[in-house]
């Protein structure tokens, strides 16, 4: 998926909520080498920069990086961004005292690659967070709805699941080859709008899944079954009956090695 399309400063602020959770549980210090994986607009990598750490944002999608780096020049922070991926980092072995990646790493094709490179620019004494999605509920549910509806309009097979970044057995033969010990802690964060509708249509132009997603769907005329389709998820699992409100779990993976 091209993440530069869209709008991902809208997913972006949805999201900030949980890089608030990962900087707090990393206690960065003032002086520390933070490495972003996975970067996107910049959430974590700013709020690392402002406790005073020397950050380095890598994401795939150049678009992203420009709109970090002026928030970054804007706000007057130690904060730099470099095209690459997490698969491949483009950085020297023990360069960080601190890995983050909010929702990203878990998108990685080759997950052994991007565990491998994580690992090796984390220094002796480091700390790793990630977090990645819990399956289940209304957004995962949509997400695989329209995944599932691509790939039927391309005639290709359905989508493989994913990689379960969310369980610890699946993080721990990940990591455990390069001596980082895993565990987990669970949280939730709420997506809000005025309707289940709304937060249907915002989605639609503003997501880079929903957006990558509108051509095929559009030319195949299955652009109305589709929303249809989300929006009933939407509603049969929305928490507010006088707005809108859906709720996703996810967990915080701090994956840490011995000075």
């Amino acid at each position: 998926m091209e993440w530069g399309q869209g709008r991902y400063e809208y997913v972006a602020a949805q999201l900030l909520p949980t890089a608030e959770v990962m900087v707090d549980t990393a206690a960065i210090e003032e002086g520390e080498r933070v490495v972003d994986v996975g970067c996107g607009t910049g959430n974590a990598a700013l709020l690392a920069a402002e406790r005073g750490a020397r950050v380095t944002g890598i994401d795939p999608a150049q678009r992203l990086l420009d709109v970090a780096a002026a928030q970054a020049a804007e706000r007057g922070l130690d904060a730099r961004f470099e095209l690459g991926e997490a698969a491949s980092i483009p950085l020297p072995d023990d360069s960080a005292d601190v890995v983050l990646s909010v929702f990203a790493a878990i998108f990685a094709p080759d997950p052994q690659a991007a565990a491998r490179e994580m690992a090796r620019v984390l220094a002796p004494g480091g700390r790793m967070l990630l977090s990645a999605w819990i399956p289940g509920g209304a957004v995962s549910q949509a997400v695989r709805r329209t995944r599932e509806t691509v790939a039927e309009v391309l005639g290709q097979p359905p989508p493989t699941p994913p990689v379960a970044w969310h369980e610890e057995a699946v993080l721990r033969k990940l990591f455990e080859p390069y001596d980082l010990a895993v565990s987990l802690e669970e949280h939730s964060i709420s997506f809000t709008a005025p309707s289940p509708e709304e937060f249907v249509d915002r989605e639609s132009e503003n997501h880079p899944l929903s957006v990558g997603a509108r051509p095929a769907v559009e030319e195949a005329g299955r652009a109305e079954e589709l929303r249809d389709g989300l929006v009933r998820i939407y509603r049969d699992a929305n928490e507010d009956p006088s707005t809108f409100r859906v709720t996703s779990r996810y967990v915080v993976a701090e994956i840490e090695g011995s000075p």
